[in-house]
């Protein structure tokens, strides 16, 4: 196996879809999403795949930016979040033993304490597993569930988030790795002088610590982030040991990854401990047109006013007042709803595409590339963007859960461990680890 192997997470959401937002109406899909044993098993499946990780995107409410009503989106199940998934977590930790476990939570919503504490926790009772998906929000609905009248404006989230993670780190390290004792003779459980008080202060953040929860086998949690701003990008730069990107090219992964690494080296890091994984969905048939004819079925299962009301939350803007059949450059939006709307449609508007068709192509996949083919041709295709130096490797999303991950295992991630592309078993204990076996 070469040095440098391919990364693979997979990207799940407590609920009936992820990114294609017509997968649970497939006849093949499983809608066990409120099944503990649907979890488990997919755990199971993935790491006899040897990916990474998986992970869990979270929202923390229903979207109602779409006619103000949450009526189109939980109608049409689209982009839902409807357990919370750090329960779940333990259950596939109790159902594995090697696959990294990542949880998506919020540091405008959840103080630093509570995050440092529950992610110790399960890095613990998982054997150095965990990952944290670090989120600032930005939705109002969400700040409204948890009392606020509007979400903070985005400088201040980040700020605030900088100070939550430095405060977590300081949490982490509270207890020094031999703290604990266990000598029943002497009658010594812990070593009181090696457990220290954080006293974080911060301009958001206090946390006085120590943190209740000794160190974990990886000290604290693999860090992760998706942000995609200005803000976000340097935050990522400054923490993240992943980074999830949604680019619509090979050529525009590769801008970004050449990009993060220099914002990486920046910040006085070393750029191969940062992976950039972009995210892709496979969609895998025993022929090429085999391929292609079950990527159109799936894709036409796509309801056209759902991917308006999804458009909608992702920009944060009622795109209901527009015809679907105007032309998307005619649209009249605000300042800060067009730059993510045009963000949104990177890579479309050379379509000439209507307001309608480019909101139900971007409920397809979310605009995430779907790498269509034999087996043979999608592990081509991973190949050839990540020996072309696009990418650390991938985020990949199901089409229709669980089959995406069964026959991907089952089929592409031979060809990949021929290739020497992908390890054939796990040889670190940590999510930190595997992660750096890659690099």
């Amino acid at each position: 196996m070469p040095k440098r192997h391919m990364r693979l997470v997979a990207f799940l959401k407590a609920g009936p879809t992820c990114h294609h937002h017509g997968g649970w109406r497939h006849p093949e899909a499983e809608l066990g999403f409120l099944d503990p044993g649907w979890y488990e098993r997919t755990a199971a499946t993935l790491e006899q795949g040897c990916f990474d990780a998986l992970f869990f995107a979270d929202v923390l409410g229903l979207y109602d930016y779409y006619n103000g009503s949450y009526a189109t989106q939980l109608g049409k199940g689209g982009a839902l979040s409807l357990l919370d998934p750090l329960p779940i977590l333990a259950m596939m930790a109790r159902a594995t033993r090697h696959i990294g476990l990542g949880a998506t939570l919020s540091t405008t919503f959840h103080h630093p304490y509570q995050i440092a504490r529950t992610l110790g926790t399960l890095d613990i009772l998982s054997g150095g597993r965990m990952a944290w998906n670090i989120v600032t929000s930005a939705s109002h609905l969400e700040a409204r569930n948890f009392g606020m009248e509007a979400i903070p404006g985005r400088e201040e989230r980040y700020a605030r988030a900088h100070e939550a993670v430095e405060a977590c780190l300081k949490l982490w390290s509270s207890w020094e790795a031999d703290a604990l004792i266990l000598d029943r003779e002497s009658g010594r459980f812990a070593d009181p002088a090696r457990v220290h008080y954080a006293h974080y202060e911060g301009r958001h953040i206090r946390s006085r610590g120590p943190l209740t929860v000794p160190r974990t086998p990886q000290g604290h949690p693999v860090l992760m982030q998706a942000g995609s701003s200005g803000p976000g990008l340097d935050f990522a730069a400054r923490w993240a040991e992943l980074v999830f990107t949604l680019q619509h090219s090979a050529e525009d992964m590769r801008r970004f990854r050449a990009a993060t690494r220099e914002r990486v080296a920046r910040h006085g890091r070393d750029p191969d401990n940062c992976a950039v994984l972009p995210s892709v969905d496979p969609i895998i048939g025993e022929t090429e047109s085999i391929a292609r004819e079950k990527a159109d079925y799936v894709n036409s299962l796509v309801d056209a006013e759902l991917g308006m009301a999804l458009t909608s939350s992702h920009i944060g803007t009622d795109l209901s007042r527009f015809p679907p059949d105007r032309p998307v450059e005619d649209l009249d939006l605000p300042e800060g709803s067009r730059g993510s709307f045009d963000v949104i449609l990177q890579g479309t508007r050379a379509e000439g595409l209507s307001l309608g068709e480019a909101a139900r192509r971007y409920a397809t996949s979310e605009l995430a590339p779907q790498l269509v083919g034999t087996p043979e041709s999608v592990a081509d295709q991973m190949e050839a963007i990540f020996t072309g130096g696009a990418c650390d490797g991938f985020v990949l999303t199901p089409t229709v859960s669980p089959g995406t991950w069964e026959q991907f295992t089952r089929a592409v991630v031979p060809i990949l461990q021929r290739r020497g592309l992908l390890r054939r078993h796990y040889a670190a204990t940590t999510l930190r680890g595997h992660l750096r076996e890659a690099a």
